[in-house]
């Protein structure tokens, strides 16, 4: 057996305030979770997925009908009439997890696509969707946003020995 006994109490200090952030990450995954929450936003500004790839466009058939019911001309892929799918994303941290997503129950159908009538067909027989949803993936990270949440997490520890003024180059 290998013990180590600390004889420097700044070091042992540094240490005790480590153990204390792990214990509740909280603060970290709030930093994430707003991070990907902006992230996820430019995404739809640009229309591409957390990938690079541009979203489908929408169908004719999906254009005619916003200017049939007069909410006008909406080119942009998953920017509809009330624009609550990428103004309404959510973030909830904890000290365990961070989750970004949305309640609006047709954000799954929009992330992952839908095939005609999937849903079955509302009180006149159409089907639920009327026509197939591509997929159109807004939720997610890109390799650059697995880097920077790396970052955000080697930050937030570095911080409990940069305050004692440690070196944390060496971290």
């Amino acid at each position: 057996m290998i013990g180590v006994q600390f004889k420097y109490e700044d070091v042992a200090e540094a240490l005790r305030e480590l153990s204390a952030r792990l214990d509740d990450m909280t603060p970290v995954h709030e930093d994430i979770g707003e991070y990907v929450l902006e992230t996820t936003k430019e995404r739809f500004r640009k229309g591409i997925a957390p990938d690079g790839t541009p979203w489908a466009p929408k169908s004719a058939a999906t254009l005619a009908a916003y200017l049939a019911r007069g909410d006008g001309d909406r080119p942009d892929p998953l920017i509809g009439p009330s624009r609550r799918l990428s103004s309404e994303i959510q973030r909830i941290a904890s000290p365990d997890s961070v989750e970004i997503g949305s309640s609006l129950e047709y954000s799954g159908a929009m992330q992952d696509g839908v095939r005609k009538g999937a849903f079955g067909t509302n009180s006149r027989g159409n089907p639920i969707p009327w026509g197939d949803i591509p997929a159109r993936v807004w939720l997610g990270l890109s390799e650059e946003d697995e880097s920077e949440i790396i970052d955000i997490a080697d930050e937030y520890l570095a911080e409990a020995f940069e305050k004692r003024g440690f070196n944390t180059a060496r971290l």
